[in-house]
């Protein structure tokens, strides 16, 4: 019996090495096939859609503000690349750090609550921070912050280059991939996973989950701003579109067509999206309704997400 849980062990981490090896070198050649701005966008979706994942795939917390952690990130980064000069690491850095203390100051108000109390909570949260993104001066209002320098990566590396800033992007992605993926296979992941599974046994076995569920909020709230920093160097430019309650929607369509509760599902559910709007766009279909029709179809076929539903055929094959 041990030897056969040790071989199946060993051919599903051979399996997931594989997967990772080829999602790489499809990361590393896509600029030369497709075009590089449209999977940079891909990139940091992903990273935001992974973001949200964490915290309700494997924490069960259903969170509709995750677009102030995102837009919010944006704004500061942008603002400290345009006005203060800032080398576009740390303006991200910047953006980043900004979104974790924002993700701590919501967290520690919404955990309180459980289930609908929460996501209403975390939007009401949300909708401040558009608002005051929306008066502000320095946000731009309906402007925004246009022109955003890339500038220089560590003062060696032009990131006005289209290749170079790809490849700084894809670093980055992989940086919160990587992240995401050991927290989800650390002790901190199990514990997680047991409150989204039964908090009560979880408070009686003497975990103090509201602990727990602050830093996967912290933490995913981090993530989310992570992306959005990136997004705003990429395109140059953060708007109200970044932080307004529909992107909190959209994040959670991602996450739900790929698969929730799985590590690749937020990736293929970022790349379905964004391949969707980019070509709907050329089109006179009305591109929400498209979308909204999919999800539909989506949820009525494949009830855990596309990658959920593979997962699910691959494992009635193997037993």
């Amino acid at each position: 019996m041990t030897t056969v849980a040790v071989r199946q062990t060993s051919e599903d981490t051979t399996r997931r090495t594989l997967l990772l090896a080829a999602g790489l070198a499809v990361g590393l050649a896509a600029p030369f096939v497709l075009y590089p701005v449209f999977v940079m966008k891909v990139l940091c979706f992903a990273l935001f859609a992974c973001a949200f994942n964490l915290l309700i795939g494997f924490a069960g917390l259903l969170s509709f503000g995750h677009a102030a952690f995102f837009g919010g990130a944006a704004y500061i980064t942008a603002h400290a690349a345009k006005v203060w000069g800032l080398p576009p690491e740390l303006s991200i850095l910047l953006g980043a750090g900004f979104s974790a203390v924002l993700g701590l100051a919501f967290g520690a108000l919404a955990i309180r609550r459980q289930g609908i109390y929460f996501a209403m909570i975390t939007l009401a949260l949300a909708q401040m921070v558009f608002f005051l993104a929306l008066q502000l001066k320095f946000t731009g209002g309906e402007d925004g912050i246009q022109g955003v320098p890339r500038g220089q990566l560590f003062g060696l590396f032009d990131l006005n280059q289209p290749l170079v800033m790809y490849y700084f992007v894809l670093a980055i992605f992989l940086f919160g991939f990587a992240l995401i993926w050991r927290t989800v296979h650390s002790p901190f992941g199990q514990v997680l996973k047991a409150i989204r599974e039964n908090e009560p046994r979880a408070i009686s076995l003497g975990y103090r989950t509201e602990r727990y569920k602050l830093l996967a909020f912290v933490l995913s709230a981090s993530l989310a701003g992570l992306a959005g920093g990136t997004k705003a160097l990429v395109f140059q430019l953060a708007s109200l579109t970044d932080v307004q309650w529909q992107m909190s929607g959209e994040v959670v369509l991602m996450t739900l067509l790929g698969g929730m509760g799985t590590l690749f599902g937020p990736v293929v559910g970022a790349a379905l999206v964004v391949t969707l709007e980019s070509y709907l766009a050329g089109t006179n279909l009305p591109v929400p309704v498209v979308i909204g029709a999919i999800f539909v179809v989506c949820v009525l076929l494949f009830r855990r997400g596309i990658v959920g539903e593979l997962q699910a055929f691959l494992a009635r094959r193997k037993s």
